[in-house]
């Protein structure tokens, strides 16, 4: 079954707190970027969290995004629009996977009332059509299929990500997309050579132990909308700007969803075994 991103075959158009328009999925019961709206969330979350233009500028190579999740393609718009407004010339390619395109199709019969994809119409039509499309200074591909499924398959031409834009529906009601075994097996697909870093909009104490032991460093990402942070994971500590660092252990030893995750666990406190494997990894005593 594919449970990958956003998979819904029926959504609405709704208006968040800050007046913007956005896309809700009946099937999830789950808004799109809810509260501040979908391009207000995207350039705070994603393009800011994962500093892409400051990164873009230096790096050596072309710059890789993979965009999981692509629903409505709010944060491939904001990538996008980022790297347009560069004056040096960028090279970058990015990948958005999802297993349906539906939540794109509608939003773009909708460009209109969202806003944010009316100049970029025709590269969202050519997405849907072919699976690619040149959008601005980005070579924007569209990987049609499970998520979990291209982790578990031989390496294909998708080069290694430098930018992970993790943004699958809710551990609530898609907990094969949040597990240490998936985490672990994303984590084994990038490139050790290639710093990476993901950034997604939960704040969850269970999340980020899970990819504290699925082998990222993890931190705190910037505020949106009703969070005060977010969480931004990395393959190298130096990415973060406020890593989490050993003190952060006394708020999972407390809580009764410390527990990372687990395909076969329902969540609660995390175990002693666990609990130690973060000891380690964050240099508490």
């Amino acid at each position: 079954m594919c449970v990958e991103g956003r998979m819904s075959r029926a959504f609405s158009l709704v208006k968040v707190a800050s007046g913007a328009v956005s896309l809700r999925s009946l099937e999830h019961g789950e808004t799109f970027h809810p509260v501040v709206g979908p391009m207000a969330e995207a350039r705070a979350l994603h393009v800011a969290g994962s500093r892409i233009v400051e990164r873009v500028g230096k790096s050596a190579h072309p710059f890789v995004i993979w965009d999981v999740g692509l629903g409505a393609a709010a944060n491939a718009v904001a990538v996008l629009e980022a790297l347009a407004d560069l004056s040096d010339p960028v090279r970058a390619e990015l990948h958005s996977f999802d297993c349906t395109g539906e939540p794109l199709e509608f939003a773009l019969h909708h460009a209109d009332e969202l806003g944010y994809l009316a100049k970029w119409h025709a590269a969202g039509s050519s997405l849907l059509a072919s699976g690619r499309a040149v959008a601005g200074r980005v070579d924007w591909h569209f990987h049609r299929g499970d998520f979990r499924e291209f982790l578990w398959a031989p390496r294909t031409a998708v080069p290694a990500p430098d930018a992970i834009l993790y943004d699958p529906y809710s551990p609530e009601s898609n907990r094969s997309m949040w597990t240490l075994e998936h985490f672990t097996r994303l984590h084994a697909r990038l490139d050790p050579a290639r710093p990476c870093t993901l950034t997604n909009y939960s704040r969850s104490t269970s999340v980020r132990v899970t990819l504290l032991l699925a082998g990222f460093h993890v931190g705190l990402g910037g505020a949106t909308g009703e969070k005060d942070q977010t969480t931004v994971a990395a393959t190298h500590r130096e990415l973060l700007t406020q890593p989490l660092g050993a003190e952060w252990l006394g708020r999972v030893e407390r809580s009764t969803r410390g527990a990372p995750l687990r395909e076969s666990r329902s969540p609660g406190p995390i175990s002693l075994g666990d609990l130690a494997a973060l000891r380690a990894k964050l240099g508490g005593k």
